[in-house]
Order: C-alpha cells, then structure tokens, then sequence
C-alpha cells in the first residue's frame, strides 16, 4: 500500500506546475502560447483572445469598432475605453505619429477591410479631413466625432492588446512563468521550460511577404516585458517597380518612405510596444531615437539604411544588456 501511495503522490508531482503549449490561428496570423500551471487554460485564453474581435476588429461588421466606423451607434465598451486612452496617449507623446484614425487611408492604399489601391493625391488629400485622434473624445462612455466620416483601425495596436489580456488572464490565476506570442509580437515572464529567461528573436528585415524565410538579428534574453516589431518587409505590395508599404503616414497620407526598416520595441504591455514600433517607423532614426532616450520606459532596437544605402543597427542601452551573448 505504501508503494502504491508514493507512486500515486510522485504522479500527481508530475502534473504540478507543468509548462503547457497552445496556438493556433487569430487575428489572421498565428498564435504560440507557453504557460507553467497545473491546470490547462487554452479555452480560457482563446476567449481572452476573442474578446478583442469582438471589440476592435474591423473584419467583424458587428464589432464595437466596426459600428462606431458606421456610425450606426456611438456608444463604446471597456476594451475600447482601454485602447482609446493608451493610443492618445502615444499619439501625443509622437507628435501624431500614431493615430488610429488612419482607416481611410489604409482602405485607400489597399491594407484596410476595402480592396482599393494606388489613390491619386487629390484622393489622398481629401482622406486628411477625416484624420487626426483630436478629432475624437469620449464622454459618458460615448465616441464623439467632430468630424462626421471618422473611422478608426486599431490594428496597429489591438494585437498587442490581444497579447496582454492573455498575459493577464495568466497572471490573475497565479501563473508566474509564461511567453504569449501572436504574429510576432510578445509579452513574457518569469522561466522558460529550460529554466532560463525566454530567448526571444528579433528578425532581420528581408522582403517575404509570406515568412517563409527568417533570419535573426540577435536573441534577447526576458524575463518579463514585451516586445513588438513593425517593419515594411512583410506586408507591401509593388507596383511600376515602387514599393508600397503597409504602414503609412498620419500627416501625409502616404505609406512611410523612412530610413527605418524595423523597428522592435521593448515596453511593459505589448500593448504600448505594438503602438510605439508602428510610430517609430513613421517618425525615423532621428525622432525616434529621440523619445525612445527621453522614455525610460521604452527601448528600442533600429535596424536602418544609412545615406549611403547601407544597413546598420542601433539599439538603446538598456536593451543591449538584454542581447543574449555568442
């Protein structure tokens, strides 16, 4: 009996605090999800997931995002609330670099939820009333437009928002070691299942619009923070031999023509770091480099074209201890 006793309690040691692995597909990309709990919780954080689709998603015609875009009613919910705050917020510490209400402009160049391309700049310059996030409050937990045809595209930061609920969720149920990743962008903490910080990559930006190939510019050891990269070497297109680039400018209405090719940013939620990488790509080196050493909060790795078309590297200082050593 007492043989049998032991076994049992070295089993049930066994299932304790084992790490558990989850992805799948959201959002249009994939996710990988690496957490150490007794308990399995892949339904509850493919809910956490879902709540941002229901919320900001532009591709659900009954999303909270989708609706105010129609005008159909302008009552918001706390998700949105929560995004709103956190995107005004960066879109006045960039000058307007980042700005949500891009939607018009995305549609018009072909990366929105419309099919529509290459817009002419008288197209272009009528689009720029309907741009600007002063354009746009909340009161009483209402959206007020002081432009009518406002829309808004929250994907520059909605997935990293997807990252931290799950990151969140974990630690409310006292998981203490996890890597939430979706499309690339990631929050961790704690160990990995190595019993070492997570080793995380940050890529070199080459041309593949599908990510089949990969090649790392250096591994980051974390453990904890999150980390996100724009770049304009996934989603283009080209036409008439000129590349076109996903992320465009709030102030031009055209797509980013910056010296930066990636830029991956290291902040507290993903949330912030989703949101400033797409900034620094449209501000530049000079800019960027500026409220990245302005912001303890924030750090940043540029890989950039220097003026004789070469690519270097700049990484903030606090980042440079995280580069996992050869």
């Amino acid at each position: 009996m007492g043989i049998i006793i032991c076994m049992l309690i070295a089993c049930a040691g066994c299932q304790r605090n084992m790490y558990r692995f989850t992805e799948g597909t959201v959002y249009g990309t994939t996710y990988h999800i690496s957490y150490k709990s007794d308990k399995d919780y892949a339904a509850e954080i493919r809910r956490e997931m879902e709540r941002v689709n229901e919320s900001l998603s532009m591709f659900n015609k009954k999303s909270t995002i989708a609706r105010l875009n129609r005008g159909v009613t302008d009552r918001t919910d706390s998700l949105f609330v929560r995004l709103f705050t956190k995107a005004a917020e960066i879109h006045a510490k960039t000058g307007g670099a980042f700005d949500i209400t891009v939607a018009p402009l995305v549609n018009a160049w072909g990366f929105g939820y419309k099919n529509e391309r290459l817009p002419s700049a008288e197209k272009v310059d009528s689009l720029l009333q309907y741009v600007g996030m002063e354009k746009l409050k909340i009161e009483d937990g209402r959206l007020v437009k002081a432009v009518e045809g406002i829309q808004m595209d929250a994907s520059s930061i909605a997935k990293g928002l997807g990252v931290d609920l799950v990151a969140e969720f974990l630690e409310g149920q006292g998981v203490r070691d996890y890597m939430v990743e979706i499309g690339g962008e990631v929050r961790v903490k704690g160990q990995s299942n190595k019993s070492r910080p997570w080793h995380i990559g940050i890529d070199k930006p080459i041309d593949d619009e599908a990510a089949s190939r990969r090649e790392l510019q250096f591994v980051l050891e974390m453990g904890e923070g999150a980390l996100a990269t724009s770049g304009n070497y996934r989603r283009f297109y080209v036409v008439d031999g000129k590349k076109y680039s996903h992320t465009i400018n709030p102030k031009t209405g055209f797509p980013v023509q910056q010296d930066i090719l990636g830029a991956s940013v290291y902040a507290p939620t993903c949330m912030e770091a989703d949101a400033y990488a797409t900034a620094f790509m449209v501000l530049g080196m000079e800019k960027a480099k500026e409220i990245v050493e302005a912001n303890p909060s924030v750090e940043a790795c540029f890989i950039y074209q220097n003026e004789q078309g070469e690519r270097e590297v700049w990484v903030s200082e606090k980042l440079k201890t995280l580069i996992l050593k050869d």
